[in-house]
């Protein structure tokens, strides 16, 4: 029987631990991690991805662009496609720091609970990283109106950039650098996300609690302090003070479930490329 062989290109220095233990998880007979990896010093490793099985056997051959920047990933996986031609090829999955499986998940869970997000008023707080991003992304392919904040306008503008030129979307940018600022920006959302670092709360429960206008929580920090003040890293489609609260455990179940799925079907095929768009179609499916 052909094994199932993932190979994990991180653009970290150590690859990623998570990433493999899942990638067994998903179905992955064995699993070969490079760091350091590059558009330019990629193209030796996928060589020998796609020269080396033909006919059926070639499917089960895949690759796993990884690692915590999510641009060096996108530059990566771009280099990857560009090595493919005619059946040399072999499908391939990006996921740098969980940010596609994750956002795909938490943006999934609120659609599902919400019905529809089309003209829906979103803010995504501490966006600038690749998870804020994503959900930026996925909510405004969604129909929803979405605002990404970060400490400074300058970061968010180039965050807020960097995803309308990617999605053909037209998100706004907004400078939340104090809890101040960002019980403000919260007034009048529908949906607010939280996707700060570890540790650090970025909306007291009194912020929100009131706010009439909020609909749906969703917080993707599982260690307190948590994002948002007043729920529970475990909530799924909790209702608190008349909002639906998803936190991170809560998205999380859904994030694994969906991130080892991925993996199994890249073995079903050698035509598969899983970026945000096809993972958050999967996640629907499954939330």
């Amino acid at each position: 029987m052909t094994k199932k062989l993932l190979f994990l290109f991180d653009t970290d220095a150590v690859p990623s631990v998570f990433d493999t233990v899942v990638g067994y998880d998903g179905g992955a007979d064995h699993i070969t991690g490079y760091g350091n990896v590059t558009p330019e010093n990629v193209g030796a490793l996928v060589d020998g991805t796609i020269y080396t099985r033909g006919g059926s056997e070639k499917k089960s051959t895949a690759i796993f662009v990884g690692g915590g920047n999510m641009a060096a990933g996108e530059a990566v996986l771009k280099a990857v496609k560009k090595r493919f031609f005619g059946p040399f090829r072999v499908s391939t999955m990006l996921d740098s720091n969980g940010s596609n499986t994750t956002a795909a998940a938490g943006v999934a869970l609120v659609q599902k609970a919400a019905g529809s997000l089309q003209g829906k008023k979103a803010v995504v707080l501490a966006g600038t990283g690749p998870v804020g991003m994503r959900s930026a992304a996925l909510l405004a392919q969604e129909g929803a109106s979405v605002v990404l904040c970060g400490r400074s306008l300058d970061k968010a503008q180039a965050a807020a950039d960097q995803i309308n030129q990617r999605f053909k979307v037209a998100i706004s940018a907004a400078a939340t650098p104090d809890a101040a600022s960002r019980a403000a920006i919260v007034k009048g959302q529908n949906l607010v996300f939280s996707a700060g670092a570890i540790g650090i709360e970025l909306l007291s429960e009194a912020d929100w609690k009131e706010e009439a206008s909020i609909e749906f929580i969703a917080d993707y920090n599982a260690q307190p302090p948590l994002g948002f003040g007043g729920i529970d890293a475990m909530d799924k489609a909790k209702e608190r003070h008349g909002k639906i609260v998803f936190g991170a455990l809560g998205i999380g179940g859904l994030k694994l479930k969906l991130h080892r799925a991925c993996v199994g079907k890249l073995f079903e095929s050698t035509e598969t490329v899983f970026d945000a768009e096809e993972i958050y179609a999967l996640a629907k499916s499954m939330a």
